[in-house]
C-alpha cells in the first residue's frame, strides 16, 4: 500500500524540499551536485535523496536536468502547434496530476458580475515542493491556488480575495488540507476534484485550453487564443492567461513567447521553471500514462 505524505506531520520536510526546488532552480547552470543541494537545506545527501524523491516525485538529478526546458523549446521550434500535438495527446499524460479527473463548474455571467456576492470561501496555506501553496475552496470544490514565498503570504491572499471581491472568506486550513494533499502529493489518491470558477465567459475558454497542453509541452499564447476560438486575439488570451485562478492545475506555466522565450509568470519566473522542470522529469520517467478528464457545464461558455 502507498504511504502518503502526511501535510500535518511532515512541514518541515515539504518546506525543505521547497527550499530545495528554488536552490536549484536559481543554480541549475552551475550544475550543483546532490551534496551541495543537501548541505542547502542541512540534509545528508542519502537523506535528500530519499526526501526529495519522495515529496517531488523525481530525483534530484532528475529535477535538474530538465531546468534547461532544452526538449520542451525544440517542440516549439520544430514547428508543433498546440492543435497538432496538444489534441492529438488525447489530453494524456503520465503524471500525478493527470491522474487527476477534473470538474469543472463555471458561474454564469451574471454570477460573475456579482462578484461572488454570498459566496463562502475557506481558504490555508499549505507547504508544497513550490513554496507555500495557498488553497481556496467554496462548497462546489477548489476556487483558487496561489504560491507565496515564507513571509509573502498576506501579499499572494489579498491577490486572490481581489478576485472574489463580495465573497466571504474563513481561514481554514483543515477544510482546505484534503485538496492540498490531492494536488501536490505524488502518492495521494486519484479521486475526483471539483473545480469552481468565477471569470468571463472568454477566460474560461482561455482557461479550458490551457487544460489542453499536455505535461511536459510547451505552447504559445497565440495558440491558446486558437484553441480559445480566436487565433488573432493572442493579447487577449494573455490578459486572461494572467487572471488564471488555479496555479498548477490550470496550467498557465506551460506558456511562452512565440521565439521560446521564458516570459512573465505571475508568481514568479523560477517557479515557473520549476514547475515545467518537475512535470518534464516526471513524464519521462514514468512508465506508461494515465487519461484526464475534464467535464465542463454549457455555463462554462
Amino acid at each position: 500500500m502507498t504511504n502518503v505524505i502526511s501535510f500535518d506531520e511532515n512541514d518541515a520536510n515539504w518546506r525543505k524540499m521547497g527550499r530545495a526546488i528554488r536552490f536549484l532552480s536559481a543554480n541549475y547552470l552551475d550544475q550543483p551536485t546532490l551534496e551541495d543541494a543537501a548541505d542547502a537545506v542541512g540534509l545528508s545527501p542519502f537523506h535528500f535523496q530519499r526526501l526529495f524523491s519522495r515529496y517531488v516525485g523525481v530525483s534530484p538529478k532528475n529535477f535538474v536536468a530538465h531546468l534547461t526546458l532544452g526538449h520542451a523549446k525544440g517542440g516549439l521550434k520544430a514547428g508543433s502547434s498546440l492543435l497538432d500535438t496538444a489534441l492529438d495527446a488525447g489530453l494524456s499524460g503520465p503524471s500525478r496530476l493527470h491522474d487527476l479527473c477534473l470538474k469543472i463548474e463555471a458561474m454564469t455571467p451574471g454570477d460573475y458580475a456579482r462578484g461572488g456576492d454570498g459566496v463562502a470561501i475557506d481558504y490555508g496555506f499549505h507547504p508544497c515542493p513550490f513554496g507555500s501553496a495557498l488553497v481556496m475552496a467554496t462548497a462546489k470544490g477548489v476556487c483558487g491556488i496561489a504560491f507565496a514565498d515564507e513571509g509573502d503570504e498576506k501579499k499572494a491572499l489579498a491577490d486572490m480575495k481581489a478576485r472574489w471581491p463580495r465573497a466571504t472568506f474563513t481561514h481554514a486550513p483543515e477544510r482546505t488540507q484534503k485538496f492540498a494533499t490531492r494536488i501536490f502529493n505524488p502518492a495521494a489518491s486519484r479521486e475526483e476534484l471539483r473545480l469552481h470558477l468565477l471569470g468571463t465567459p472568454w477566460q474560461i475558454k482561455v482557461w479550458e485550453a490551457l487544460l489542453a497542453i499536455p505535461e511536459g509541452r510547451m505552447t504559445t499564447y497565440r495558440a491558446v487564443a486558437e484553441l480559445a476560438g480566436n487565433a488573432s486575439a493572442s493579447r487577449a488570451a494573455g490578459a486572461a492567461v494572467g487572471k488564471n485562478p488555479l496555479a498548477w492545475i490550470i496550467p498557465c506555466h506551460r506558456v511562452i513567447g512565440t521565439s521560446g522565450a521564458m516570459t512573465g509568470y505571475h508568481w514568479g519566473l523560477d517557479r515557473k521553471r520549476a514547475m515545467l522542470a518537475v512535470e518534464q522529469a516526471r513524464r519521462t520517467s514514468a512508465t506508461g500514462g494515465v487519461s484526464l478528464r475534464i467535464v465542463l457545464p454549457d455555463t462554462a461558455r
